[in-house]
């Protein structure tokens, strides 16, 4: 077969496995992107509550020692889950900001404090700035506690991220959302937040492989 002939099937076939490639490329990744946006919309609307070690709130907002409304309704989702016996020990989370007199966990643990959560009974990750450090300082505090079982407290479109950072650190994590925050399934802001998540899980991804 002539030289010229080989090479032009070559290139043929070359052209065929480039429009394959991109033509998976196009269809695939915004298929999965679709799907993990499903799997945040999901996780937001199952409760899972059930008994564990620990309930675990994670941060959000505070001024000058007082909650914010997004961080009270996680406050007051934890304490009914409290109240009803599902787990002996809380835990709070969350740093300041620069000229912050108090940090989030302070807050969360006053305001718990105040409403007949006793001192001892709660753990502190008083440093974090994110979830992925929240989470990591919250697996150590319990791994000292020999816990490992947790309850995360959250806004609904935050759970499946929080759940798979605890899964990938050695908790056992399960999830219930604080429904009546400012930015629950219901209040008419959470698509913003939906795509937020999608886009931290996509960038979380990496660490849970390698």
């Amino acid at each position: 077969m002539p030289i010229g002939v080989r090479q032009r099937r070559r290139r043929r076939r070359l052209s065929r496995w480039v429009f394959a490639l991109t033509l998976f490329v196009i269809v695939a990744v915004p298929l999965a992107i679709a799907a993990i946006m499903g799997m945040v919309y999901w996780q937001a609307r199952t409760d899972e509550a059930r008994p564990v070690d620990a309930i675990v709130i994670l941060g959000a907002a505070q001024y000058n020692g007082r909650p914010s409304p997004v961080l009270e309704a996680r406050l007051d989702h934890a304490l009914d889950l409290w109240n009803r016996g599902l787990a002996t020990r809380i835990v709070v989370t969350g740093g300041k900001q620069a000229g912050d007199a108090y940090t989030e966990a302070e807050t969360e643990a006053t305001y718990l404090i105040e409403r007949g959560v006793p001192e001892d009974a709660i753990l502190y990750e008083n440093t974090a700035h994110d979830t992925w450090d929240s989470m990591q300082g919250v697996a150590a505090v319990l791994k000292e506690a020999g816990l490992s079982r947790v309850l995360i407290v959250s806004d609904g479109f935050h759970l499946l991220r929080a759940e798979l950072m605890a899964r990938h650190l050695g908790l056992t994590p399960y999830s219930s959302p604080a429904t009546e925050s400012p930015i629950a399934a219901w209040s008419g802001t959470e698509f913003s937040y939906v795509i937020r998540e999608t886009g931290g899980i996509i960038v979380f991804l990496p660490k849970m492989l390698f």
